[in-house]
């Protein structure tokens, strides 16, 4: 039987790292871990696990930083994390929100987003989000040719102009998951720069009589660590954008985050930085405004998710398996990217953690896994409570109800006050769309 060679990394074996929790984490004399004032096992305790804890305070922080980083406008990534809460603190910082649905437009709106602060995206927009979009004054950003011609229908129809972008994939090859790379010319998102089908597609845009076109937008990829390759979109950006005397170049998101102790990612200013010298240097004019859709960068790392250890098996000579009581239908992204994530005790932040473990759900799937190669304290036990650092982004937001699980509660906390954002599901809830 094959075996798993578990790697001993200090910082995998030493208490967990506060880098990699939310900025008001702190532990106390006797080990316990707070966010937001609060024990983290007083809130498990509460509102019950799966739990996924936000830091209110983190968020407020990162939103301000993003805005101050991309001065001429900044959007928020909706799909990393989306509920009423998190689109009403969108709404207070007055910086937009990019959406990729009817059903995120919809929250956008409800929560009191402005529409002109929206943006959609999408490769393959439906009619109904296409009307729902120009009648709200909502800019679209343009896929494909066959959406150009839908937007012409649906603008004419309404008599409505509308504010545009053209997505173009500028042939740049990030280094990160092969899932998640879009800007090389093989993706199903954009107009490629090659054999000048972009540069048809602006033609075509213009001729449309309600249509703004405005400028580009680019996006090369997710979970990407180094600045170089937004330094190299810009520098092939440019000829085609100046070309056209454009008022806005948006490079997308992507910035990554550390999920593991020995990861480091540069800072969305950092990043904001970098991309307005490469404009400057590659002869965009100044009053352009190089925009950015950041969405993990700015949630991830303000979240913990929590579960209740509910078996403990261990297999003489193979390994031992830690069972929880959540798994891929609140975070998939380990089986999809094959991700990785450290584990804790919140009771315990400050144990050394010398136990090898898999930490495994309750599905049936053998390919359940949160954590592959995780370490616990030796003495962990049935019932207690464990949690994986930054899961901010891409768990809620990805959530299922596969074997009929629960989606579970979301919580923000701040100064002393956790407050319920999302309730947890009910089993009535599972019979609400039957019929």
């Amino acid at each position: 039987m094959q075996t798993e060679d578990f790697s001993t990394a200090d910082f995998l074996t030493s208490p967990i790292s506060l880098k990699l929790l939310p900025s008001t984490s702190f532990i106390n004399d006797g080990g316990e871990l707070f966010i937001g004032d609060v024990a983290v096992t007083d809130m498990a305790a509460e509102f019950g696990t799966p739990l996924f804890i936000y830091d209110e305070e983190n968020l407020r922080h990162n939103i301000s930083e993003a805005k101050a980083a991309f001065p001429a406008g900044v959007a928020y990534a909706s799909k990393a994390f989306l509920c009423k809460a998190m689109a009403e603190l969108v709404a207070e910082y007055g910086i937009n929100m990019d959406v990729s649905s009817l059903g995120e437009m919809y929250i956008a709106l409800g929560s009191g987003v402005p529409a002109e602060n929206i943006v959609l995206h999408g490769n393959n927009k439906s009619v109904l989000e296409m009307k729902f979009a120009v009648e709200n004054g909502i800019k679209i950003v343009i896929d494909s040719f066959d959406e150009i011609n839908l937007l012409h229908d649906v603008t004419s129809g309404l008599k409505k102009k509308c504010r545009a972008l053209l997505r173009v994939t500028p042939g740049v090859e990030a280094h990160t998951h092969e899932f998640v790379k879009t800007g090389h010319e093989d993706s199903k998102f954009g107009f490629p720069l090659a054999d000048s089908v972009a540069h048809r597609a602006i033609e075509q845009l213009f001729r449309l009589g309600h249509v703004e076109l405005l400028g580009l937008h680019s996006h090369i990829g997710s979970q990407i660590f180094e600045l170089s390759p937004y330094v190299e979109t810009m520098e092939i950006m440019a000829p085609i954008f100046n070309r056209y005397s454009f008022s806005e170049l948006c490079i997308g998101g992507g910035l990554g985050v550390p999920y593991l102790g020995n990861e480091y990612a540069p800072s969305v200013s950092e990043w904001a930085k970098a991309a307005l010298q490469a404009a400057e240097q590659a002869g965009i004019a100044k009053d352009v405004a190089i925009t950015a859709e950041p969405g993990r960068s700015i949630v991830a790392a303000t979240a913990i998710t929590c579960y209740t250890v509910g078996s403990i098996k261990e297999i003489p000579q193979v390994r031992t398996y830690l069972a929880v009581d959540g798994g891929m239908s609140d975070n998939p992204r380990p089986i999809l990217y094959g991700s990785g994530y450290e584990v804790f005790l919140p009771s315990r932040a400050d144990a050394f953690r010398e136990k090898a473990v898999r930490v495994v759900g309750k599905h049936c799937e053998s390919g359940d896994i949160l954590v592959s190669g995780g370490f616990i304290p030796v003495d962990t036990e049935v019932g207690e409570i464990i949690a994986t650092p930054v899961t901010g982004a891409y768990g809620y937001s990805m959530a299922s109800h596969y074997n009929r699980l629960l989606r579970p509660a979301v919580v923000f906390v701040r100064d002393g006050n956790p407050r319920l954002v999302c309730r947890r599901e009910s089993l009535e809830d599972l019979l609400r769309f039957d019929v």
